[in-house]
């Protein structure tokens, strides 16, 4: 079978408008995009299920809206076939916790979406409760990664002090430096329980070796598909994917295997 022909789970993707202020506002209109415009990309990359959260609820930074952007996503998620969704929560905003409680008991709920750079917060200050919270709902956390707020080694202590929860890194080889495109993979390989995961979401997945390193490093069991899209163009992410030089099992799991296990899809 070509791999081009085998239908995808998208892991890590939004809607709405990317929110940068009115000096972005070119920028604004490449990197945004609603429903229809994600499933468009969703379907010529040959991908079945898209799991989004709303950039309505992460932006404009230290601003959002949170709840709000959950009731939208619950509406636009139940109206459009092919998208499943991540409630996101915010710790300092108490109401999220309870939205996360209700939403998650949703079938098309898949978890749950933090975010500690677009809320300003950091993950080593706030972490606790927000695994607190997966832990008792035994929910799946999807999280950014890779800048000041959100260090990838910060969330490993608390993946071990919950071993029921399963924690996807988004943007393999994000950072703040130029060179330490590792940061998502050592923190897998710290994991005790293996309950740490990464995903490709990320511009810098372009990059030659990089995806191939990943899973080199921490097994094509621990690396999701994922776009962010629309900010990034997910055919050109589903193509990093079917291109690389790995067997064909290998990229069954990257792009739809591991994402029906962790998120029960089925």
């Amino acid at each position: 079978m070509d791999i081009r022909d085998f239908p995808a789970i998208d892991a890590h993707a939004h809607y709405g408008i990317l929110d940068r202020g009115p000096q972005a506002a070119l920028v604004q209109e490449m990197m945004s995009g609603d429903a229809a415009t994600v499933i468009a990309h969703a379907q010529a990359a040959n991908t079945e299920w898209t799991v989004v959260s709303p950039l309505s609820g992460l932006m404009p930074r230290g601003q959002a809206d949170v709840a709000a952007g959950n009731e939208e996503a619950n509406d636009v998620v139940e109206q459009t076939p092919g998208l499943l969704q991540w409630v996101i929560v915010h710790p300092l905003q108490a109401v999220t916790f309870d939205q996360a409680r209700e939403r998650l008991q949703h079938p098309k709920c898949v978890g749950i979406k933090i975010h500690p750079e677009e809320h300003c917060y950091p993950i080593r200050d706030h972490g606790r409760v927000l695994f607190e919270l997966a832990a008792e709902l035994d929910a799946v956390i999807l999280t950014h990664s890779g800048h000041e707020n959100s260090v990838p080694s910060d969330f490993v202590a608390f993946a071990d002090d919950h071993p029921n929860v399963q924690l996807i890194l988004g943007h393999i080889g994000c950072r703040t430096d130029k060179f330490s495109v590792d940061l998502q993979i050592r923190a897998v390989q710290a994991s005790r329980h293996g309950n740490i995961y990464a995903d490709t979401s990320s511009s810098n997945s372009i990059n030659s070796g990089l995806i191939e390193w990943a899973v080199a490093e921490a097994g094509a069991d621990h690396v999701l598909y994922g776009t962010d899209t629309p900010l990034y163009f997910a055919p050109a992410q589903r193509a990093r994917i079917d291109a690389m030089d790995i067997p064909v099992k290998q990229k069954e799991l990257i792009l739809r295997g591991n994402a029906e296990r962790l998120l029960q899809i089925p």
